[in-house]
């Protein structure tokens, strides 16, 4: 009896441990100029795609581990700023549109998370992303050097970093995301601005 005690007592451990090892994990990533480095290491990334809220929350762990199961080391997501700020300072991260739940998901699975603040996502969205609200700020101009979008800009991309700083889900904090980024896209057309 008492070795069947040790042995349930032993495979909850066991268990256990497998489940929170990838949330355990301590990984140090830098960059050479040559390479990502993790761990000392340099490493070629293999990186692919989720939309978080094209999804259910249900699916994400499916979609997740096929995506680790065909090789990829890094799942890439965009923040979908229009879903998450419907309006001016009301924020909805509930549901589908659960960003904490899906980069946890992302670090369960053991996988490193590429997330892509915007504010412009190039992903066939509707408005490109960005939440209707936005064009009726006064003297706004989209994705230019303007002081009313870079302040909305900076509103929202500082909600989505303090988000994920507060759960721990930085690389530096021993969370899945590695690389962060604001938008690159900005193809000003004939302004140039």
């Amino acid at each position: 009896m008492e070795g069947t005690s040790f042995s349930k007592l032993l495979l909850a451990f066991c268990l256990a441990l497998f489940y929170l090892s990838p949330q355990l994990v301590q990984t140090s990533v830098t960059y050479d100029k040559k390479a990502i480095v993790i761990n000392g290491q340099r490493r070629i990334l293999f990186s692919g795609s989720i939309h978080y809220p094209r999804s259910t929350p249900d699916m994400w762990e499916d979609l997740i581990q096929k995506a680790k199961d065909g090789g990829l080391d890094v799942i890439e997501t965009y923040v979908f700023w229009n879903v998450h700020e419907p309006s001016p300072g009301n924020y909805n991260f509930e549901g589908r549109y659960d960003l904490v739940r899906f980069i946890k998901t992302v670090q369960k699975a053991g996988l490193y998370a590429h997330l892509r603040i915007g504010p412009y996502v190039c992903a066939e969205w509707n408005f490109g992303g960005f939440p209707v609200w936005l064009k009726f700020v006064p003297g706004i101009s989209f994705r230019t050097d303007n002081e009313p979008f870079k302040r909305a800009m900076q509103g929202f991309t500082e909600k989505i970093v303090g988000l994920m700083k507060s759960h721990n889900l930085f690389e530096s904090q021993g969370g899945p995301i590695i690389l962060s980024q604001v938008c690159i896209l900005t193809g000003y057309g004939h302004r140039r601005k």
